[in-house]
C-alpha cells in the first residue's frame, strides 16, 4: 500500500490527524480525551435483589423478574445519561450496576428503584367508609391482641372520665355519641403539629406499639375535598400501619381502598396527609403510557408531568372521563395519591400530572421513570460501595507511573541494543501510543485500570515485533546483503512470526470481549485496538521509517543496528 515514500509519509501523518483530532474533539466535549472507568474516577457500586421476604415467587419467576428489571433499569440509567454504565445479571435474582462518574448518588438510587406503578381510580365518597370504621377499629384490635386494648391509652382516659367502658368508646354503646365527641376533641388537643409547615417532609419516627394508641376512626378528620380524610402528620405512621393490615383490608366496603397522598398539606398551622377513598382496582394503569414529558404550567406556576396515553389507553380514559363528569379521578404512583384532579371534560389520550411547587429536578424524575417503564417486582439494595474522586485519581497515577516506567525502560534498551535502528523503533511507537489512544476515543470506550494493563501489554507486543525484525537485518547483514536489501529481507522473512503471533492474541482477545463483563471486557477492548495498531506501526510506519532514513544513502554504506 502507498509504495513511494512520500505517499506513505503523507497516509501516516493524515493517520494521526485523524486520532489527534479525536481525542481534541473528545476532551472538548467531555474535559477528557478519554472517558475514565468506575476504578478511574470514581462512581457507584450496586448489588441489587428481587425484595421477596416471604419467597413466594419461585426462581423462574424471580430470574424473568431480574431480566425485565435489567432492562428497565437500563432504559432509565440511559436517560440520567450515565456514561458507559454496567449492569450486570448475576445468578438468578441479582444485579450488578455500575455507574461511573456519577455525582448525585442518591437521586440515582431513587431512580434505580422506584418501582413506578402508574394507576388512574376513581374517587369515591367517604361516607361509603365512615360506616365500616367501627368495624375496622374492631378488626385493628382483634389483629393486634387483647393487649393492644391497654395501649390505646387516649379511649382508656376518655372511659374513665365517662364511667363507661373501653368496648362502649371503641364499638359503640349508649353513650358512643358522646363518647366519640369526647375522642375527637382529644384527639384536637393532641394533634398540634412538632414540625413546622415548611418541614413536612422530614422522617417519620418507626411506629411503636408500646406507646400509646388511639383508634383508627379518631385519627380520620374531615377533608378539606370530597372523597378524603385528613390524618395529622405525626399520626401518619401509625395509620398507615393500621391500612397495611389484612384483617383493615379485609373490614373495608366490598370494592373500596384507602390511599394516602403522597406529600403532606398544610391546614391552617398544622401538617396532615390526605387519605383518599377510591376504588380498590385502577381503571388505567402505566402500561398504557407512550410517552411523558415534565415541564412548568406558566399560568400557575407549578411542575407539571404531562403524558400521552396509546390508543387503547385513550379511547378507555376518554369513556371513563365521559361519564365521570365534575367527579374526581386519582393518579396514583406507587399507591400514593399524586393527585386527584376533578373532571371538568372528556379528556382524550392526552392529560397532565400535577405536582404543585415540586421543583422541576423532580418532575422530571417522574416523567423519566413513567417513560422507562415499571419495574415488575420491588428491588431491595443488598450491596452498596462507592469508589470515591481519590481512590480513582490513585489509580490513574499509579497506571499512569507504571506506563512510564515501563516506556523508559524499553527506550533505554532499545537504543542501546539496537542504536539507530532502536530510535527508528521508538519513533515508530510513538505514533502506536497516538494510533491506540485515538482509536479509544474515536469509539467512544471507557478506560479502566485492566483496560491500562491491556494497552501496556499491546506496547510490549509492539516492541517485540520490532525485537523480530531487526533480528532478521541483522541476521540478513551478517549474511552480506546490501543494507536496503537486509531491510527488505528482514520486514519479509519477519512477516509471518509477528502475523502469527498477533493473529492468535486478537482472537483472545476477542473471546474475553465476547464472554467477558465490566472490567474484562475493557481490557479486551484496548488490547485489541492495541494489537492492531502494534501490527500497522511495526510492520507500516517502522519501515517507512526506514525507507526515510535510508533515502540518499549509498549502497555500500552500513546501518547501525
Amino acid at each position: 500500500m502507498f509504495k513511494s515514500l512520500q505517499a506513505r509519509v503523507i497516509f501516516i501523518l493524515v493517520l494521526a490527524g485523524i486520532c489527534g483530532w479525536s481525542l481534541y474533539s473528545n476532551h472538548a466535549e467531555t474535559g477528557s480525551v478519554i472517558k475514565l472507568g468506575l476504578d478511574l474516577q470514581g462512581g457507584m457500586h450496586l448489588v441489587l435483589e428481587i425484595d421477596d421476604p416471604e419467597n413466594t415467587m419461585s426462581l423462574e419467576a424471580r430470574s424473568e423478574a431480574i431480566d425485565r428489571a435489567q432492562l428497565v433499569i437500563r432504559n432509565r440509567i440511559d436517560e440520567l445519561g450515565v456514561e458507559e454504565p454496567i449492569i450486570q445479571k448475576v445468578g438468578q435474582d441479582r444485579l450488578i450496576i455500575e455507574l461511573a462518574g456519577i455525582t448525585d448518588e442518591n437521586r440515582a438510587k431513587e431512580l434505580i428503584g422506584t418501582t413506578a406503578l402508574l394507576e388512574w381510580k376513581l374517587v369515591r365518597s367517604v361516607a361509603e367508609v365512615e360506616s365500616s370504621l367501627p368495624r375496622i377499629d374492631r378488626a385493628i384490635v382483634a389483629a393486634l391482641g387483647p393487649d393492644s386494648l391497654r395501649a390505646l391509652g387516649r379511649a382508656v382516659e376518655s372511659a374513665e372520665a365517662m364511667d363507661t367502658s373501653v368496648e362502649d368508646i371503641l364499638f359503640g354503646g349508649a353513650d358512643t355519641a358522646a363518647a366519640d365527641t369526647a375522642a375527637a376533641d382529644t384527639a384536637a388537643a393532641d394533634t398540634t403539629l412538632s414540625v413546622p409547615a415548611g418541614e413536612a417532609e422530614a422522617e417519620e419516627p418507626e411506629v411503636d406499639l408500646e406507646r400509646e394508641l388511639r383508634p383508627f376512626s379518631s385519627l380520620l378528620l374531615s377533608g378539606q375535598d370530597a372523597g378524603e380524610f385528613l390524618v395529622a402528620a405525626e399520626d401518619h405512621a401509625i395509620a398507615r400501619m393500621f391500612l397495611e393490615l389484612p384483617e383493615v383490608q379485609a373490614a373495608l366496603p366490598r370494592g373500596i381502598s384507602l390511599q394516602f397522598g403522597w406529600q403532606p398539606v398544610g391546614v391552617g398551622a398544622r401538617t396532615y396527609r390526605a387519605l383518599y377513598v377510591l376504588e380498590r382496582e385502577a381503571f388505567l394503569t402505566g402500561d398504557m403510557l407512550e410517552d411523558a414529558m415534565a415541564s412548568r404550567d406558566q399560568q400557575f406556576n407549578q411542575a407539571i408531568v404531562s403524558f400521552e396515553l396509546s390508543r387503547i389507553g385513550g379511547r378507555r380514559f376518554s369513556d371513563v372521563t365521559g361519564r365521570n363528569i365534575n367527579e374526581r379521578i386519582a393518579i396514583l404512583l406507587d399507591r400514593e395519591v399524586v393527585s386527584a384532579p376533578v373532571v371538568r371534560s372528556r379528556i382524550g389520550a392526552r392529560g397532565q400530572i400535577e405536582l404543585g411547587q415540586s421543583p422541576m429536578e423532580e418532575a422530571s424524575d417522574l416523567a423519566l421513570v413513567l417513560r422507562a417503564g415499571a419495574l415488575p417486582a420491588p428491588l431491595v439494595i443488598m450491596e452498596e460501595r462507592t469508589v470515591g474522586p481519590s481512590l480513582g485519581q490513585d489509580s490513574i497515577d499509579q497506571g499512569i507511573v507504571a506506563g512510564l516506567l515501563g516506556l523508559l525502560l524499553v527506550i533505554a534498551i532499545m537504543i542501546a541494543y539496537y542504536r539507530v535502528a532502536g530510535v527508528l523503533a521508538i519513533a515508530a511507537l510513538s505514533i502506536y501510543v497516538l494510533l491506540v489512544m485515538g482509536g479509544l476515543a474515536g469509539i467512544n470506550a471507557t478506560l479502566t485500570v485492566p483496560g491500562i494493563a491491556g494497552l501496556i501489554l499491546s506496547i510490549g507486543m509492539a516492541v517485540d515485533a520490532n525485537v523480530l525484525i531487526f533480528e532478521r537485518i541483522r541476521e540478513e547483514l551478517d549474511a552480506g546483503r546490501a543494507v536496503r536489501t537486509a531491510v527488505d529481507e528482514g520486514f519479509g522473512h519477519a512477516l509471518s512470526a509477528i502475523v502469527d503471533a498477533n493473529i492468535t492474541t486478537l482472537i483472545t482477545a476477542l473471546i474475553l470481549f465476547q464472554f467477558g463483563t465490566g472490567p474484562v471486557r475493557g481490557f479486551a477492548v484496548t488490547l485489541s485496538i492495541g494489537i492492531i495498531a502494534s501490527f500497522f506501526t511495526a510492520l507500516y510506519v517502522t519501515r517507512t521509517l526506514f525507507l526515510f532514513y535510508l533515502k540518499g544513502k549509498k549502497t555500500t554504506d552500513t546501518i547501525s543496528i
